[in-house]
């Protein structure tokens, strides 16, 4: 079967009521309560998006990440009531695409749900290709290729690129990333960064010297080419 959303969580009860929650808006959902789980579920079914509880029981939301990022690209939401900026940076290093503090509102969640859904199910019209250095984007089929080797990029590193490309040689501010590449202006900036460091360490000769992504200090980033 194919589902929208997939959440991973050992709060039962809470998992129950955020699933009923998203069918009521046209948001496919179902839960399962640990990783073993999870991986069964993803065999069986296609899914766009999983929310991924951090503590699940006696094993860890870390690990199943780590895990699920060896062979897919789907969009990760990490949904957590370890809030430390430590644990945040440990999900987005590892993959993750967004960290959610629990408690969390429904209605905000469901919001960064469906932004990340129209992302992710948006079809471009036509063929196209977008070019910078050795670097090539696909736009149809989302691969990017560096030197013509295909660089593994998660979901929200490849929106960042190529919103970054698309607006390149001019300065784009971290508010405007936030509402165009996350859909929201919650995000904070550790998020950010660590997505760009990610970003130039796959695509930069130098990471620490980039070439491409320059940081305009207080300002945003902008992308030369």
């Amino acid at each position: 079967m194919n589902y929208d959303c997939l959440i991973v969580d050992d709060e039962v009860e809470l998992s129950k009521r955020t699933c009923e929650y998203f069918k009521m808006f046209d948001v496919s959902a179902a839960w399962v309560s640990d990783a073993p789980s999870c991986l069964g579920f993803l065999r069986d079914n296609q899914i766009d998006l999983i929310l991924l509880d951090v503590n699940l029981g006696s094993s860890s939301g870390f690990d199943l990440c780590c895990t699920l990022r060896q062979s897919t690209d789907i969009p990760i939401l990490f949904i957590s009531a370890r809030t430390s900026d430590d644990d945040m940076l440990m999900g987005f290093n590892i993959g993750g695409d967004d960290y959610i503090p629990k408690p969390y509102s429904l209605t905000m969640l469901l919001a960064k749900v469906k932004a990340v859904l129209k992302r992710r199910k948006r079809n471009t019209a036509n063929s196209d290709t977008l070019n910078f250095g050795n670097v090539c984007i696909d736009v149809n089929s989302g691969v990017v290729t560096l030197n013509e080797q295909t660089i593994e990029l998660t979901s929200f590193e490849y929106k960042l690129l190529y919103y970054l490309v698309k607006n390149r040689n001019r300065t784009v501010s971290k508010d405007e990333i936030f509402s165009n590449v996350w859909g929201d202006s919650i995000t904070g900036d550790n998020a950010l960064n660590v997505h760009i460091r990610h970003l130039r360490e796959k695509l930069e000769d130098d990471p620490q010297n980039p070439t491409f992504i320059k940081t305009v200090w207080g300002t945003g980033y902008t992308l030369k080419g």
